[in-house]
């Protein structure tokens, strides 16, 4: 059986990291999704990320905890950027991706 290398150490996935301090970069788009679970975030983040430019950050904000790992996971597998993931004061998370394409 075959293994993918990670570049050392254990071979499972990682939670994304969260940063307390709040966003270097402003989004140019910010798609609320609090309250609702998952896999609803990502059905929102696919229908509008392709209304901002190339390069340009989306915010979304979710407090399912679900997301906080799903949303990564999504930017992975369509090849955009998980920019970073910040926590919100009334908790939850805005999770941050940039267009790709």
């Amino acid at each position: 059986m075959w293994r993918r290398r990670t570049g050392g150490g254990d071979a499972r996935e990682a939670a994304p990291p969260v940063e307390a301090a709040g966003p270097q970069e402003r989004p140019a788009l910010t798609i609320d999704a609090l309250g609702r679970k998952c896999p609803i975030p990502i059905i929102m983040l696919a229908e509008r990320i392709n209304e901002v430019p190339m390069r340009d950050v989306v915010a979304v904000l979710a407090d399912d905890p679900a997301a906080f790992t799903d949303i990564p996971a999504w930017c992975r597998l369509k090849s955009h950027e998980h920019v970073a993931s910040y926590e919100l004061p009334q908790g939850g998370w805005s999770i941050h991706v940039r267009r790709n394409y």
